[in-house]
């Protein structure tokens, strides 16, 4: 659980200061009093004070309770440029939650918008208001929990491949450059050579691979321990679809099995043992043919190499590559 008042979710910045230099806010108090008039204003809800309030990079996390009793969270963004990726990465959530995937659907506002974008102290910012999911951060040790995770993302990718063209279509690219193209561009001008061993496996990897893994799709793009909740050995909330992007669904699989462990200020490369369990929940719902399985081995390594910091890796990335 994150702790009452204003917090940093992973950056060292004092939270006030980044609060008030940020967003313009002086303290929960004026959040309170400017979320009572948004909310109210745009939603036809009344809530109780800001009781927990959480900042990471652009972004913002408020916990409020409604007039009604029900616990929300009111996300927002001051990235300008992200506000049209937003729109359509927040309207993914009604699609999955039709599908059955465990997300927090946001409440529509009084006239139909799944985001609202409101003044704020200091500039326009980007919100949206979900229902507050309950459950544990994804413990990684739970072998059940993890192969129940790999379940998960599967059948997200599967409700994702079905997206309606007009939302998938405001998703943009992970990148415009092609698969092939981009690892290729990286190993000849990229690779700072942390691991050279590694670095020439992907290398071959490449020279030997198929063309493309399928078709690119909107996938989830930041599936981890973070954004995963479980209760009693199964996924009850999937979290935080604001990078999803258009790409192979195997390109977010192999991202998925590198950082499955990390949590905020926690950065450790996911162990054997539980890539192994997240790859049998995940194949047990869709199956990789043969050149997804080609292109996972060869993406993990390559996502494992880009992790390793350099020198002062205390984490121990290296040694996992």
């Amino acid at each position: 659980m994150l702790p009452p008042g204003v917090s940093m979710l992973w950056e060292d910045d004092d939270p006030a200061a980044a609060l008030r230099g940020r967003f313009g806010f002086t303290g929960l108090t004026a959040v309170t009093g400017w979320l009572t008039t948004l909310l109210r204003g745009s939603w036809d809800l009344g809530a109780g004070p800001c009781s927990r309030l959480v900042l990471s990079g652009d972004g913002a996390v408020a916990w409020v309770c409604s007039d009604g009793g029900e616990q929300l969270v009111v996300k927002w963004s001051r990235a300008t440029d992200r506000f049209d990726r937003l729109d359509a990465t927040t309207a993914t959530l009604e699609h999955l939650t039709g599908a059955g995937v465990p997300v927090a659907a946001p409440r529509r506002a009084r006239d139909g918008a799944c985001r609202v974008r409101a003044a704020g102290p200091a500039g326009p910012l980007s919100t949206a208001v979900f229902p507050e999911l309950a459950g544990d951060w994804l413990d990684v040790s739970d072998t059940a929990a993890v192969r129940d995770a790999g379940a998960w993302l599967a059948r997200t990718h599967a409700a994702l491949a079905d997206l309606d063209d007009a939302v998938a279509d405001r998703v943009p690219p992970r990148s415009d450059v092609p698969l092939p193209e981009r690892v290729g561009t990286w190993l000849t001008d990229g690779d700072p050579g942390h691991v050279l061993d590694a670095s020439r496996r992907v290398a071959g990897l490449l020279a030997t691979a198929p063309g493309p893994p399928g078709a690119p799709q909107v996938v989830h793009g930041d599936f981890r321990a973070a954004n995963v909740l479980t209760r009693e050995h199964r996924v009850v909330g999937v979290l935080d679809l604001d990078d999803a992007h258009r790409a192979h669904p195997v390109e977010d699989l192999a991202q998925a099995c590198t950082y499955l462990t990390t949590r905020f200020r926690d950065w450790r490369p996911t162990p054997p043992q539980v890539r192994r369990e997240f790859l049998a929940g995940y194949c047990a719902v869709r199956p990789l043919d043969a050149a997804e399985r080609h292109w996972l081995e060869l993406l993990a390594l390559w996502f494992g190499v880009c992790a390793v910091p350099g020198p002062g890796d205390a984490a121990g990335w290296a040694a996992a590559v």
